[in-house]
């Protein structure tokens, strides 16, 4: 399996499309091919307010679902800090 096709499956691309093959590739070059950092990234991105609303059809805001599975990817600071 693709760096590409994991991180598809990982930001939920199949059920819910929002980025080009093109766009993944730019994400994913620019976290140097790690695919947590780049779901983290994209998943956010994916996170804007999808509420839609035309005439007596309303479709439900999934922001905060894909926020929720932002969370599963952020990163975590490991470094030491140094006083002065």
């Amino acid at each position: 399996m693709t760096s590409k096709e994991a991180l598809k499956i990982t930001i939920r691309e199949a059920e819910v499309p929002y980025f080009t093959d093109e766009q993944l590739d730019f994400y994913l070059e620019k976290h140097g091919g790690d695919v947590n950092a780049t779901a983290y990234e994209c998943l956010i991105v994916k996170a804007e307010d999808t509420t839609l609303q035309v005439g007596s059809l309303s479709l439900p805001d999934t922001s905060t679902y894909f926020l929720r599975l932002a969370k599963l990817y952020r990163p975590t600071n490991t470094g030491t800090l140094i006083g002065g």
